[in-house]
């Protein structure tokens, strides 16, 4: 590697103090899972449509949904005392290298084993053909759910999703469009490109309903802590209706950045099980495609460089969206499972997620070098926040530039009074989340 100390005469300037603050976030959450799942198989034309000695597929997903396990589980027990048998199918387009131990893992990882489950995970890459839309979108579903259920359950959370804005975006229509079509079906579908999803969603994910069994759907919306706010299962007829004030409730909770604009933002972790972008674009206001104008949109706060500085475990290797940043530190390169992440980028045909961007060995040194390449900006003054992830933005470090700002929105209070930004002996900061 050769010596950045060429670099050094950007290393200078007084950084900011910063201090700790908590935003308040919209809190609603349901405390006992097992109790809604319950509260929703008991409705009317949502338990009473499954029938003793059927077989169930219950698809899961690749994203760090909250509770996932826990609904998964409850879920199994409600069909077990309907006198049918669950299994579940890995449902998650090309993630996991698209292979069944890859996915297999991604499950692990969240908990959902056969034994964990009660039930089995029957997982492969196979598809069927079940028909086309709009005349040249061929439509793939999962060949195991297909051929040994009898009835499928989608289980999904609704979202904003990372690259489009459409009437349902991230939800139980893609877990069927995209999901289930395991990574033949992500690839044809993604092969359209994102400024096509806002009707292709909805197209691949309605047309699937009425050619495999899938009387209902569990949706799940998130409060602004990425805990499970909402549960309820949706009678299929209803699924496209019901999603789209879904995702205006999900809107409305999600938790944001806090302010106007912001010079430097710091991100602690990236991956996908925070987001399928790795960091949530709803957060940082910048997405791989560049096709939503964020901005125009009022998405806030403006954000004009982003460090990276690592990859969450449960990722195991995939940098999805890594390219959305300006810098990243040496720890998250060497930590890059370039088949996994390249994988997924081709699938989405969109190789700028990986892209590589500048690399430091330290924070101080990304931090020094992220400044010199901002705007109208002095080291001194700089406007600074720093994230664990974009699924957790309920405590944020800020410097005192920005400190004001946010202190206005009056939802933001003081943890930690100001103090300098601190290094250890190798450059990495000291403070954390405790």
């Amino acid at each position: 590697m050769a010596s950045l100390d060429g670099l050094s005469i950007f290393i200078r300037g007084e950084l900011p103090r910063w201090a700790k603050v908590r935003q308040r976030l919209n809190d609603i959450e349901e405390a006992d899972i097992a109790a809604a799942i319950a509260r929703e198989f008991a409705k009317p034309g949502i338990g009473d449509t499954i029938k003793p000695g059927q077989m169930v597929a219950l698809p899961a997903g690749s994203r760090g949904i909250h509770a996932i396990d826990q609904i998964l589980k409850a879920t199994v027990a409600e069909i077990r005392k309907l006198g049918a048998t669950p299994f579940i199918v890995p449902a998650m387009g090309s993630h996991g290298g698209a292979t069944v131990e890859g996915q297999l893992s991604i499950l692990t990882h969240y908990g959902i084993t056969p034994e964990a489950m009660g039930c089995e995970i029957r997982a492969s890459m196979e598809t069927v053909l079940i028909g086309q839309v709009e005349e040249t979108v061929p439509v793939y579903f999962d060949k195991t759910a297909y051929e040994q259920a009898d009835v499928v359950i989608p289980i999904g959370r609704v979202k904003p999703h990372t690259d489009f804005v459409g009437p349902v975006e991230s939800g139980l229509l893609k877990m069927i469009a995209i999901g289930l079509g395991k990574q033949k079906g992500a690839e044809y579908f993604h092969a359209r490109g994102f400024r096509h999803f806002d009707h292709l969603i909805p197209a691949v994910g309605r047309f699937s309903l009425t050619k495999v069994n899938m009387p209902f759907g569990i949706a799940t919306v998130e409060n602004g802590y990425s805990h499970c706010s909402l549960i309820e299962a949706i009678p299929a007829a209803q699924i496209w209706e019901r999603e789209q004030e879904l995702l205006r409730i999900a809107r409305e909770r999600l938790g944001r950045l806090p302010g106007e604009a912001l010079d430097l933002l710091i991100v602690d972790e990236i991956g996908k099980d925070v987001s399928g972008d790795g960091a949530d674009p709803n957060v940082i206001n910048r997405d791989v495609v560049g096709l939503v104008d964020r901005e125009a949109l009022g998405f806030r706060p403006t954000i004009q460089r982003v460090i990276f500085r690592d990859l969450t475990a449960d990722t195991e290797g995939n940098a999805t969206g890594v390219g959305m940043a300006e810098v990243v530190l040496r720890q998250l390169v060497d930590k890059i499972d370039p088949v996994k992440t390249y994988m997924n980028m081709i699938t989405a045909k969109g190789p700028e997620g990986a892209r590589i961007p500048m690399t430091l060995d330290s924070d101080r040194e990304a931090m020094y070098i992220a400044l010199a390449c901002c705007l109208d900006t002095q080291v001194e003054t700089a406007r600074i926040a720093r994230i664990r992830s974009t699924k957790y933005v309920e405590d944020l470090w800020v410097s005192e530039p920005y400190l004001h700002e946010v202190l206005a929105t009056g939802r933001v209070d003081v943890i930690n009074e100001p103090g300098p930004i601190r290094f250890d002996s190798a450059g990495m900061l000291v403070e954390g989340w405790s």
